[in-house]
């Protein structure tokens, strides 16, 4: 019996190598994102831990220069957040291009995929057309023998 060959098997197969590597690329992209969003997380914690003590060194006895270092600190808490927050943004263009382009190549390797099908197909259709062909000569060849008998 014939065996199928697909004869674009190795290009399929290097498809379905890129997609994994792309799901790889994917995955650390969204990891980088929710570690960048766990650092913001830590920078808010921290304001408003200061803002906390801000209110209480308000309250009683005032202390001004521990005022104005816990006022320092809340602006400096406020611009690490706001750069914390870039770094949100750009590692979200990160995942999305990773995104992006995770879809091409699993597109690309579906496409390819359907043409080992599409070939597939066309196998056993052109296996059943020779059995048919076969049984035909087969019946044909038995049908003359018995009429020379």
């Amino acid at each position: 019996m014939a065996k199928f060959i697909y004869r674009m098997q190795n290009i399929l197969e290097l498809k379905e190598k890129i997609e994994s590597q792309e799901k790889i690329a994917f995955s650390l992209a969204n990891a980088a994102l929710r570690e960048e969003q766990d650092k913001l997380g830590v920078l808010l914690l921290r304001k408003t831990e200061y803002e906390q003590q801000l209110k209480e060194l308000t309250e009683g006895k005032l202390d001004i220069r521990e005022i104005k270092h816990c006022k320092d600190s809340i602006t400096v808490m406020k611009s690490k957040i706001r750069d914390q927050l870039m770094e949100i943004k750009k590692a979200e263009v990160r995942v999305e291009e990773a995104r992006r382009r995770l879809d091409e190549v699993m597109k690309e390797r579906k496409m390819h995929e359907n043409l080992r099908e599409k070939a597939f197909d066309e196998f056993k259709q052109e296996l059943s057309a020779q059995e048919s062909k076969e049984n035909d000569q087969l019946v044909s060849f038995t049908y003359h023998n018995k009429d020379e008998d």
